[in-house]
């Protein structure tokens, strides 16, 4: 009977052993997000559907959460960052916040435009920072590049964001690669003296501002505007009638392209789960919700646009690599105060 009884003991224990290690093994991920799109709740649904991962999520500002990770150091439960702008990808990466990650299915989905040059972190989606104008105050072929809008002739005519936002920042970065650090501030200084306003809220309130007649051009992301295109709101309906896009530099290097990107983080503590997250991520499933769900560029070659981006029709793109808006942001940021661009 002892032995029977021991026996079983054992046999129990064994069993619970077993659970136990089934729980311990049960995969999660825990990711820092600065992305607040309802496309990305359906990533992460679809990312346990099909791997069984469950997703732990801590949202917040990329610069709050940038910092929150450097507190928390080597105990930090982050698993990914995950942002928007190029700027923000930096800010981390020059912090130390990301680990190099290698994957054939990243390196085979994600141009090399797209990506940190040692794998620290990978873009997902694009967008153009495109010109919105006021149709009765603007005819499209007065419009050309970024740099004709410092001209006289826009004098009280302009709109954009404020220097602190990363969209900005972004853009003199790339312009500071393709012109040069002495014509961008040139370039930054005649915008301001062009401002209808003081620079305040965000691109969809410049977007507004424009067509009701309080500037005639401003400088947004393609998104917002494909936001207000796809709206069934009467009073959306009214800035669609109001206001045109417009692709700059179709003649030279083409429209400016930033990013939403991810990275493993350095201390991710389910770092296999992660790498799985960011091949996810470029897969053409996660690609069409980036696309159709918030209106980005998949990266992806072979996902389309929604239909209300391909509706703005084709446009030459900036192939400048992303990791350089990072490598000049600390010029534009300090240019762009020189310049007076508040």
């Amino acid at each position: 009977m002892r032995r029977i009884m021991a026996g079983l003991g054992l046999a129990l224990g064994l069993i619970g052993f077993q659970a136990f290690a089934v729980q311990a093994q049960a995969e999660e991920l825990n990711i820092y997000s600065s992305r607040h799109y309802p496309s990305d709740e359906l990533l992460f649904g679809k990312f346990k559907e099909e791997t069984g991962i469950s997703v732990n999520l801590i949202q917040g500002k990329a610069a709050e959460l940038v910092e929150r990770m450097k507190l928390e150091g080597a105990n930090s439960p982050a698993d990914i960052f995950i942002t928007t702008d190029a700027a923000n990808l930096w800010r981390a990466q020059a912090a130390g916040l990301f680990q190099p990650v290698t994957s054939p299915a990243l390196e085979k989905s994600v141009p090399a435009q797209f990506h940190e040059p040692t794998g620290l972190w990978y873009a997902f989606a694009t967008r153009a920072r495109v010109l919105v104008y006021n149709k009765d105050l603007v005819k499209p072929e007065e419009l050309s590049t970024y740099e004709a809008l410092a001209a006289p002739e826009w004098k009280g005519r302009v709109l954009s964001r404020s220097s602190n936002n990363e969209y900005v920042q972004s853009m003199v970065a790339a312009l500071i690669a393709h012109l040069g650090e002495e014509k961008t501030e040139e370039w930054a200084k005649g915008v301001v003296d062009n401002f209808a306003r003081q620079p305040k809220g965000g691109d969809t309130d410049q977007i507004r501002a424009v067509a009701v007649g309080e500037a005639d051009v401003a400088i947004v992301n393609h998104y917002y505007f494909a936001r207000i295109v796809a709206s069934d709101k009467p009073e959306d309906k009214d800035v669609v009638e109001k206001v045109g896009i417009f692709f700059p530099d179709q003649d030279s290097f083409g429209t400016h392209t930033n990013v939403s990107g991810a990275g493993v983080a350095a201390h991710a503590p389910n770092r296999d789960a992660a790498i799985k997250f960011l091949e996810y991520l470029a897969s053409p499933e996660a690609q069409a919700i980036f696309a159709e769900a918030n209106n980005e560029f998949p990266i992806l070659e072979g996902v389309a646009p929604s239909s209300v981006v391909q509706s703005f029709g084709p446009f030459k793109r900036d192939t400048l690599p992303i990791n350089e808006l990072g490598l000049n942001n600390a010029a534009a940021v300090q240019l762009l105060d020189r310049a007076g661009w508040r």
